[in-house]
């Protein structure tokens, strides 16, 4: 299964710029090679699990250019991605980890590439345009890296410097394609366990964004979204660091605001969150914690397969049920402290508890809600990280990360993901 998608616009964009190019487009321009080789295995023990086991493994080849910018004001440029997964082991059993896509009967893929443009655009060193493939990190749409290949958006996104302590992000996108996929679809709402109906699509996105530096360890920022006939939400953020004895302290607080609109396809939205941390650095090590709160009827809300950008998310449990609070704690050591570049150690732990069961769908959640229980979970991950840095294995990366999760609503679950990658430039 494969795909090229040059839409008409993309066409356009191409014909424009390839007027424009000139030699900085090839010698300032790069082509990088990334290897990855995934296994991902998730044992379901409830009794009532409705799949008993998720477990596949894959191999990913991705290649990415970037160009060169063109002399000038105004100076355009052109990426290209292309992917291309392969099926190592898996079944219709077992399917549904987000490494491989399905056919119509559930069938797992035996493989599937994809490939698609993005024009730039650069007004002096203050404005930058992208049209086509984005990948954006920002508090209210964070695209997920977090399996072969990353999810991608189609659209338009600018980021500018509006002042030397200003900054905006403004989006609008049409389209998504999943972790799993090799074409672009409508978007969607996580069910989030049953809250939302994950099938009710959404037209398009837009999105604004302000950022403000207040010093130089503080920073605030406000983001609004509107997901056309699902959701609208806001986002107010702030953050500090701050040098304290042989380390630096940070922490951060994020809000979130989520509410139904247009003709809210996917069910009522009533959410909201604050989730918060607090830490310390020092020689290596990072010790930090929080605690997160949702108030409302239903849910966190979130486009379907993106990262939530709260504290609490995990490995299986993103710890946003409806009127949740959630404790979590995490510790950070980088072996560089000890002379061993390339090695991370990340161990994390989230409590969520007085969860409303009303709205979820699961059998042990209606069980419990039926028995007059509040919801409670919890989850432990560890991820440990090495990449070589230097001879003939230079930039081969190991990553191991393991989860168990436990819940009186949910099934309870062990989970392992290791990659094994190679990253080299090419060009």
């Amino acid at each position: 299964m494969s795909t090229f998608a040059l839409q008409p616009w993309h066409a356009a964009a191409l014909a424009c710029f390839c007027l424009h190019a000139k030699a900085d487009f090839v010698t300032d321009s790069r082509l990088d090679l990334e290897l990855k080789n995934f296994f991902y295995d998730r044992d379901y023990h409830g009794p009532d699990a409705r799949q008993s086991r998720r477990h596949e493994w894959a191999q990913g080849v991705s290649l990415d250019f970037q160009s060169g910018w063109t002399p000038g004001t105004l100076a355009v440029g052109l990426d290209l991605s292309g992917t291309l997964g392969l099926k190592l082991d898996s079944s219709v059993a077992q399917t549904g980890s987000g490494l491989l896509p399905r056919d119509s009967s559930g069938e797992p893929e035996s493989n599937y590439s994809s490939a698609y443009p993005t024009l730039k655009a650069r007004w002096g060193e203050r404005h930058d345009m992208r049209l086509g493939q984005l990948s954006p990190q920002l508090p209210l749409l964070a695209s997920n890296g977090s399996r072969l290949f990353p999810q991608r958006f189609r659209g338009f996104q600018y980021t500018g410097r509006l002042s030397k302590a200003l900054s905006a992000d403004a989006l609008h996108i049409d389209q998504v394609k999943l972790r799993d996929s090799s074409g672009f679809e409508d978007m969607s709402l996580t069910p989030q366990g049953g809250s939302y109906d994950g099938n009710a699509k959404s037209s398009g996105l837009d999105y604004l964004g302000l950022n403000w530096t207040i010093s130089s360890g503080l920073g605030a920022s406000f983001h609004i979204q509107r997901l056309n006939d699902l959701m609208r939400r806001a986002y107010a953020g702030l953050k500090f660091t701050h040098p304290v004895g042989v380390g630096e302290a940070f922490g951060e607080l994020r809000y979130f605001d989520a509410a139904g609109e247009g003709a809210e396809k996917a069910g009522h939205v009533d959410n909201r969150t604050l989730s918060t941390l607090v830490g310390y650095r020092w020689a290596g090590h990072s010790v930090s914690g929080g605690m997160q709160r949702g108030w409302g009827d239903t849910a966190y809300a979130y486009v379907n397969g993106s990262d939530t950008y709260l504290f609490s998310e995990q490995l299986v449990s993103t710890f946003g049920n409806p009127q949740e609070r959630a404790l979590h704690l995490r510790y950070d050591y980088d072996f560089a402290a000890v002379g061993i570049p390339g090695l991370n150690l990340n161990v994390r732990y989230v409590k969520g508890s007085d969860i409303d069961l009303w709205g979820l769908t699961g059998v042990k959640a209606k069980r419990a809600y039926l028995a007059g229980d509040e919801g409670r979970e919890w989850e432990r991950t560890l991820d440990l990280t090495y990449t070589v840095q230097d001879g003939p294995l230079k930039n081969v990366y190991v990553r191991w990360r393991n989860g168990h999760y436990q819940g009186n609503f949910a099934d309870p679950a062990d989970e392992n993901r290791l990659t094994v990658g190679y990253k080299m430039r090419l060009w």
